[in-house]
């Protein structure tokens, strides 16, 4: 298949080399085709383009012929690039959303009908979380009955002796500034910034860690495609703590911008080399827990999947320099390629493709070294209210 990524900083740049070694014949668009080339290897025989990624034609321009556009870009630019997927007449994927204009619905679910008129899938918000995650919700509610609450938990951590992203600056600015969806009680509604704290116990090495409500894109589509009451996001661990410290000092304003102070850019894998070697970048960690509440024939059932995934140190071993978020993200992403649903028109998040298709990129995760663990508890005979 032929494939555009548009976007080669840690993750575009990564799952472009995962689809070379699947096959694919890949092509990279990059605002700053020098940059790119330094996340890409200097070695790599990988062709890359110059585009504007807020220009339609631009985008059309750079991907023309291709049967498949990923979209490694920020979120914002959700809507040109669906657009110009559209022109070329190709299947698209992304790894978010943005909800620029309804903050309780993805963006990119407008654009089904369009998808179905060309005969071409879209999967979107296909990354890690979104992604695995929703995936591991759409599992627990085929082992369940009935599907009453949902609650997706995640851990970050960075040990640095100076500000390290291990996420683009835009998308981590976007997450700390916008309020977080919940959905409770069967509605939408948004939940305190950073609030409702509560100690969450991850598995070893991390163990109990502090969690608070974020703004995460798996509220805005689970809810539409699976049957669920309840459903919120938290997130721990001492990158989310430092975001929460600058939010009450009152520095974490949408009109100010991502300064680069507290929003570095992302680093190349040159750079994340030199800064492990000499100590400056330590360790560096992520996990996603879910936990789901329903019923299981006729009794109170709680089903818990955890997801485990290399360290900053474990995936240099491997002779790749990223971060754990960024590796997850683009061999999740990777997956969805692999098993992508050509013959699904519209678009789709990952809890709505095919029960087969979801097997077969859980299986391929945990093939790539991403540990997930389930475990199932029994409770009290349901009651007639229930």
């Amino acid at each position: 298949m032929r494939i555009f990524v548009l976007g080669a900083g840690a993750t575009g740049s990564l799952i472009a080399r995962l689809l070379v070694r699947q096959g694919h014949q890949v092509t990279c668009g990059d605002r700053d085709p020098d940059r790119a080339h330094r996340f890409l290897g200097r070695k790599s025989a990988i062709p890359i383009r110059q585009v504007n990624a807020r220009n339609l034609w631009s985008i059309v321009k750079a991907a023309r012929g291709s049967h498949l556009l990923v979209n490694a870009s920020p979120a914002v630019f959700n809507r040109i690039v669906l657009r110009a997927a559209l022109r070329l007449r190709a299947h698209y994927l992304d790894t978010a959303s943005h909800q620029s204009r309804n903050p309780f619905k993805a963006e990119q679910l407008s654009f089904d009908r369009q998808f179905q008129a060309k005969n071409r899938a879209a999967v979107i918000n296909a990354g890690v979380a979104p992604g695995l995650t929703n995936l591991l919700v759409a599992r627990c509610a085929e082992l369940l009955n009935g599907l009453e609450s949902v609650h997706i938990r995640l851990y970050e951590s960075t040990g640095s002796d100076e500000p390290v992203s291990q996420w683009s600056s835009d998308a981590a600015f976007d997450e700390a500034v916008s309020r977080p969806p919940v959905y409770r009680h069967g509605r939408f509604r948004f939940g305190q910034r950073f609030g409702e704290r509560e100690v969450f116990r991850f598995p070893r090495p991390i163990g109990l860690s502090g969690v608070l409500l974020a703004a995460q894109d798996e509220v805005v589509t689970l809810p539409r495609f699976l049957k669920l009451r309840e459903l919120d996001v938290k997130i721990g661990g001492n990158d989310f703590e430092r975001l929460r410290r600058l939010y009450r000092q009152g520095r974490l304003r949408r009109s100010r911008g991502p300064a680069a102070s507290r929003f570095p850019q992302t680093p190349t894998p040159r750079q994340v080399a030199k800064l492990v070697a000499r100590g400056a970048l330590y360790h560096a960690r992520f996990a996603a827990a879910v936990v789901a509440r329903g019923r299981k024939n006729d009794r109170h059932t709680l089903v818990r999947q955890d997801a485990a995934f290399p360290s900053l140190h474990q995936i240099h071993r491997r002779e790749v320099y990223t971060s754990p978020i960024a590796w997850a993200t683009a061999h999740m992403a990777a997956l969805f390629v692999k098993h992508f649903p050509r013959e699904f028109p519209g678009v789709h998040p990952p809890e709505a493709l095919p029960a087969a298709t979801r097997q077969a990129i859980l299986a391929g995760a945990r093939a790539y070294g991403i540990r997930i663990g389930m475990k199932v508890t029994l409770g009290e005979p349901v009651d007639d209210e229930y």
